[in-house]
């Protein structure tokens, strides 16, 4: 079993570590994706903590193992993006952020989670239908190909 993740919520300090964070995670996708970058690449990580709920994994100084964001609204809460550097995947950290964003939508009163991935991400597409989000359609948007996701939380 693995060790207990430690988690704590994402400060101002944390927002250069997270544009490395995707940075790592993100870049082997673009020649997956034609050339496009994935929006996590763009993100600025400074409003996002300021506007979202966001989670982070620590690692060593100025570099973190793992984010989370999420955005609650009125549908359900909206896992906006996961990652964990690719130096720690395999280590449980996605795992147990999934457990949080679950845990947060729980708390935030909500009866589901919903996200959206890019098509050529096949790797998340098979965690997420192991973890029980379903399918709901497929979209393209700001020329992205997506796939969207709903679980129902109890």
């Amino acid at each position: 079993m693995p060790a207990p993740v430690e988690v704590r919520r994402a400060t101002a300090a944390d927002a250069v570590a997270m544009a490395g964070l995707a940075d790592r995670a993100y870049r082997p996708y673009v020649a997956r994706m034609d050339g496009r970058r994935p929006g996590p690449l763009d993100t600025d990580y400074a409003a996002t903590i300021d506007h979202a709920e966001v989670w982070v994994v620590d690692g060593t100084a100025y570099r973190l193992r793992a984010f989370l964001v999420l955005v609650p609204g009125p549908d359900g809460l909206l896992l906006e993006n996961v990652a964990v550097d690719p130096a720690a995947q395999g280590q449980g950290l996605g795992g147990a952020l999934l457990d949080l964003a679950e845990e947060r939508a729980r708390a935030h009163a909500h009866t589901s989670i919903w996200l959206y991935t890019h098509v050529s991400m096949v790797e998340n597409q098979r965690i997420y239908a192991a973890r029980g989000y379903v399918e709901t359609h497929r979209a393209t948007e700001n020329g992205l190909e997506r796939i969207f996701y709903r679980k129902t939380v109890g």
